[in-house]
């Protein structure tokens, strides 16, 4: 059986605002920009709002037809550069006294790749009660098959050890060195060559 998808618009944005802030509630990278569990309770919401309303905007959100998984996309040009206002902007929306809601835009962008345009997995995310049924591998599948149709490549960063073995059995594999965010968790930038 298989799981129905469809592009989310605005009048999806609690609900996908609600799923990523589910689904990384444990996240150890949101863990290190939140750190304490009342603190990233009270706070995450808000980056994961901003994050949905910048790809609302200028990407695709795909959502699972039940409501269960998103995954948020952004295509990106070759030479596209880091946008430093609107990281500081994003900090002073969401936390202004935090530091890291910043300085994660920030270490990410210096370890993607900008040679190539790509698709960038900005994030993905399933209720928690729904993790391990394949509704992740189901959203990124039909991305990941239309860039290889058209010759495309993407790109994500992993924030777990159980996500990047996911996106290995995908076909994404480590580009780069690891980051290790300071006195924080380990990420894995990881690329996909479209597949012929």
């Amino acid at each position: 059986m298989g799981v129905a998808i469809r592009t989310a618009g605005e009048a999806d944005r609690e609900l996908v605002v609600r799923l990523l802030d589910a689904a990384f509630q444990d996240d150890p990278v949101s863990g290190w920009v939140f750190p304490g569990e009342e603190y990233r309770r009270v706070t995450h919401p808000r980056l994961m709002a901003a994050f949905t309303d910048i790809v609302l905007t200028a990407g695709r959100i795909d959502v699972t037809e039940d409501g269960a998984a998103c995954a948020l996309w952004m295509s990106v040009p070759a030479g596209a550069d880091e946008d430093d206002e609107g990281l500081a902007r994003i900090r002073e929306a969401v936390d202004p006294e935090n530091e890291r809601v910043e300085s994660i835009g920030r270490l990410t962008a210096r370890i993607h790749p900008s040679d190539r345009a790509h698709e960038y997995l900005w994030m993905i995310g399933t209720a928690p009660e729904r993790q391990g049924e394949g509704l992740g591998t189901a959203l990124m599948a039909s991305v990941l098959d239309r860039c290889d149709r058209e010759g495309r490549p993407a790109y994500l960063e992993a924030s777990s050890a159980r996500s990047r073995k996911l996106y290995e059995r995908l076909g994404f594999e480590l580009v780069g060195h690891p980051l290790d965010l300071p006195e924080g968790p380990r990420m894995w930038p990881m690329w996909r060559e479209p597949r012929g």
